[in-house]
């Protein structure tokens, strides 16, 4: 099993837009996808379930490792696909104890998805590299930073790969798959050039050549908590994902021949 983690430095850059619609476009393409909500503020869950807010999920996991993954997973209607919800132990977890605190635990929760057949595991983690985040980092084959296409964004990459440097140490088998440009506006000058400032910043394999556009599709799909190639006008949003997810694929692969993803 691969687990991919999907991290940011501060909220608000289109991440679980991003965990949620990459997610779906494994699944779609036959992979079996779990989808984690690791994110305290919970909107991958809050957003696919009303009521996940009340489902046992992640975090209460991590505060009781006796909980099975049945009692945890929830599944869609596309059978390759299924979700775990936050969590109600996420309000106070969230910032309880350092990085480190629940490494043991979040490794033993990875086993166990990976002992029940997933291909896929991707996790949409809280902003920052520390606590419970590092934590998920730490254990995870791969990490995918959402960075928004703003020039104030720009500004944070260099901190995000020296923390991402330091999570390295950690899990030297970790890949860093790059960083994804996000809410990007062609049509206006900043964004444009902030995608290109990004480009001189970064080494050319770290930045993914797809971009997600600020579409308001996206926002539409996000407050009914869908990915977005499920609503009937989706299907244009649905070809952003499908070649991220052939672009997460090939860095894969390229990355170890000894785990890839099949679809």
């Amino acid at each position: 099993m691969i687990s991919i983690a999907v991290s940011s430095q501060k909220g608000g850059v289109g991440k679980t837009t991003v965990a949620i619609n990459l997610a779906h476009a494994f699944a779609r393409a036959g992979v079996k996808t779990l989808l984690v909500d690791a994110d305290p503020q919970g909107s991958v869950g809050l957003s696919l379930s009303r009521q996940s807010r009340l489902l046992t999920g992640f975090y209460d996991f991590l505060a009781d490792p006796s909980i099975s993954l049945d009692r945890m997973i929830v599944p869609t209607r596309l059978e390759t696909f299924s979700l775990v919800a936050c969590g109600q132990a996420s309000d106070y977890e969230a910032g309880g104890g350092g990085m480190g605190t629940h490494l043991a635990r979040v490794r033993t929760f990875l086993r166990n998805v990976a002992d029940r057949g997933f291909d896929l595991c991707l996790i949409d983690t809280a902003a920052g590299l520390f606590g419970v985040t590092g934590d998920v980092i730490a254990s995870s084959n791969a990490v995918m930073i959402p960075q928004q296409a703003e020039p104030l964004g720009i500004r944070s990459v260099p901190k995000l790969l020296e923390g991402l440097n330091r999570l390295r140490v950690m899990n030297p088998r970790l890949t860093v798959l790059g960083v994804c440009l996000t809410m990007v506006q062609n049509e206006l000058a900043e964004s444009r050039e902030s995608a290109s400032a990004l480009r001189e910043l970064l080494p050319e394999e770290m930045l993914f050549q797809t971009q997600i556009p600020r579409d308001g599709l996206f926002i539409r799909a996000s407050a009914r908590g869908l990915p977005v190639g499920v609503l009937e006008e989706g299907a244009g949003a649905q070809v952003v994902f499908d070649a991220l997810r052939a672009e997460v694929e090939s860095k894969l692969e390229a990355s170890a021949g000894h785990h890839h993803v099949q679809a």
